[in-house]
């Protein structure tokens, strides 16, 4: 916690803020990236996003209260980031936020930064039936193993919640992997 307060400062720090930010984004870029890339799906648009996300750090550290691990604000931002760029994308297709995600699922089977197979595009598929919520908690818990204290202050909902939306996402993904099974 220490050197997480001591790198805060060097972030905020006119001297020192733009090497302190190189660092930032050297140690979570790829992190970030992934995370991004669950909810927008595709490798562009994760990429537009991410650089958003560091955008808006950037410029908001000032204000960073320090009430929550850094790494867990800046997963706040890139998932507001990501809501909004899938609401903005959707709006001006003038099409649903919901077909905007089915659109993207489609778009990954010819996607050339995909390496999923078979098995990984249906799950994709079975998580982008889920709310929006529960695809969030879904890919948050399920492959970046976030635990549910995380996943609180990331998403700013209770624990319990989370862990309902998390327990029906669970089961309406493996219903869907059943119902879709071609292996």
């Amino acid at each position: 916690m220490k050197e997480e307060k001591a790198f805060i400062k060097k972030l905020i720090a006119p001297a020192t803020r733009n090497i302190a930010f190189n660092e930032l984004v050297t140690l979570y870029k790829e992190r970030m990236y992934w995370h991004i890339r669950k909810i927008v799906l595709s490798h562009d648009d994760a990429d537009d996003v991410l650089q958003n996300t560091f955008i808006k750090v950037y410029k908001n550290i000032d204000s960073f209260k320090g009430d929550s691990k850094l790494y867990t604000w800046m997963y706040r931002i890139a998932t507001n980031e990501s809501l909004t760029f899938i609401k903005k994308k959707a709006k001006r297709m003038h099409i649903s936020p919901g077909e905007i995600q089915e659109r993207a699922i489609e778009n990954l089977k010819t996607d050339v930064y995909f390496e999923g197979d078979t098995i990984q595009l249906l799950l994709q598929q079975a998580i982008a039936t889920l709310p929006q919520k529960q695809q969030l908690v879904f890919n948050m818990k399920y492959f970046e193993s976030h635990t549910f204290e995380e996943l609180s202050e990331i998403l700013e909902t209770s624990v319990g919640g989370l862990k309902s939306s998390y327990h029906i996402a669970t089961k309406k993904v493996t219903e869907y992997l059943k119902a879709n099974e071609t292996f």
